[in-house]
């Protein structure tokens, strides 16, 4: 048939049900989301109040805590967890004992259930839990984690990072075993060591695998929500309350679906931003 003759529309053609896929859960759920969001919030028959929501968004000092909240955690989270596991992936990278064990090790995180980690690091930091019984030991006052305005966000930091190093950990490895090993043995022939191979080998050919580990870290991160849902549930006082679990208490507990869309807007917005940002960054 003269169809098939057509290149383009062959690939039209085997393009379309992926099109249609992302079209069906993608495309439309973002655009229903944005009209829902200059409404009052009733998904069957929404009342159209232009941007209202925004304006409530812009003079809500909690909205303005929780942008400050999700900045805090987003950037000391992000920062650990692509500087780690680089630095371990290339140790890990060199021919040491037991190598494959450790590298399992460090990834297990990663494919563990949140809702199991998230209640174990609970009953770790709780004011009875293991690490106040061993501050105990060494005649150390106990520190209440989750229930201080000033100790609970970093160990919700310490958790994320944690279970996300051994994913980039793993980045890392695949890139690094991706490098010719001609080019260490020819900077090694002209005198360089370790930190000069690093500085000019390692890392800019490391650059396309630090992009996606950066870029996938930050979409990670901002999209955090079980280990704040199980862990602190937002508090003490709003503390750890950042964007992605405020836009489930607006929605799922408030029931106010206009102004939650409006704050998932928001979000998406700054993704967005961050993502054009990063890649713009790296490119020069």
């Amino acid at each position: 048939m003269d169809i098939f003759k057509k290149p383009n529309l062959i690939a039209w053609l085997f393009l379309a049900p992926a099109l249609t896929f992302l079209t069906i859960f993608l495309f439309f759920p973002i655009i229903f989301l944005i009209y829902l969001s200059f409404t009052n919030g009733n998904i069957v028959a929404g009342k159209w109040i232009g941007l209202a929501n925004y304006r409530r968004l812009i003079i809500d000092s909690d909205f303005r805590q929780i942008i400050f909240n999700t900045a805090y955690f987003s950037i000391v989270t992000i920062i650990p967890s692509i500087i780690i596991p680089l630095a371990l992936s290339i140790l890990l990278n060199q021919n040491i004992i037991f190598r494959g064990f450790f590298r399992t090790a460090y990834f297990i995180p990663s494919i563990t259930s949140l809702v199991a980690m998230g209640l174990g690091f609970r009953w770790l930091f709780q004011n009875n839990g293991p690490i106040n019984e061993f501050l105990s030991s060494l005649n150390i006052i106990p520190i209440p984690w989750l229930n201080s305005t000033f100790w609970a966000m970093p160990i919700l930091i310490i958790f994320s990072t944690w279970r996300q190093i051994g994913f980039n950990l793993v980045v890392f490895l695949a890139g690094l075993q991706a490098i010719p090993q001609s080019r260490y043995e020819a900077a090694e022939l002209d005198g360089a060591k370790f930190w000069a191979k690093l500085w000019y080998i390692t890392l800019p050919a490391l650059k396309p695998t630090l992009i996606f580990a950066t870029i996938t870290t930050s979409i990670f991160t901002f999209r955090s929500f079980e280990q704040v849902y199980i862990i602190t549930n937002g508090g003490p006082s709003n503390s750890t309350n950042i964007l992605s679990y405020y836009i489930y208490e607006q929605a799922f507990r408030q029931f106010n679906f206009g102004y939650a869309s409006a704050s998932t807007t928001i979000l998406l917005l700054i993704a967005l931003i961050l993502v054009i940002l990063q890649l713009t960054i790296w490119r020069d």
